[in-house]
């Protein structure tokens, strides 16, 4: 896909699509890095409707009672597992926290999605030789 052919990415929740299946849906699931620390709870997630596929994962963090809460983009390209509760990423809470912030208005912008994946330091979907991680990775069962 070339980068003047960038679509639109749209929040699965005003598409007309839908997950395959519940145990597939993970919004209002926590997110966590590898060390267990909770990083936020994924709002949505963002899809390229074009090819059916999640291209980001909105994470909602911070603030008490949604107030202050700041809502970023992770790539599915930083999903490691998902547990019945949880979904893991290979970011720090600091990476996480510091991404650029979600804007209704600029998700519409190629050079938006451009930023994201340059700040998490992943190649863009729409880059040579991009492979789709599979998204959702093998569930696994985690003790705790």
């Amino acid at each position: 896909m070339a980068a003047d052919k960038i679509p639109i990415l749209r929040k699965i929740s005003e598409s007309d699509q839908v997950v395959a299946s519940a145990d597939e849906d993970v919004r209002g699931r926590k997110v966590a890095n590898r060390a267990d620390d909770e990083l936020g709870k994924v709002g949505d997630l963002l899809i390229d409707e074009e090819e059916s596929k999640v291209r980001f994962l909105l994470v909602e963090h911070g603030g008490f009672l949604g107030i202050g809460e700041k809502k970023t983009f992770i790539p599915v390209d930083a999903v490691t597992e998902i547990t019945d509760d949880r979904v893991y990423v290979d970011q720090s809470r600091e990476q996480v926290e510091g991404a650029p912030e979600y804007n209704p208005s600029l998700v519409e912008e190629p050079d938006y999605y451009s930023l994201v994946y340059d700040y998490y330091r992943y190649p863009p979907f729409w880059g040579p030789g991009y492979m789709y991680p599979g998204y959702p990775p093998p569930r696994v069962p985690r003790e705790r």
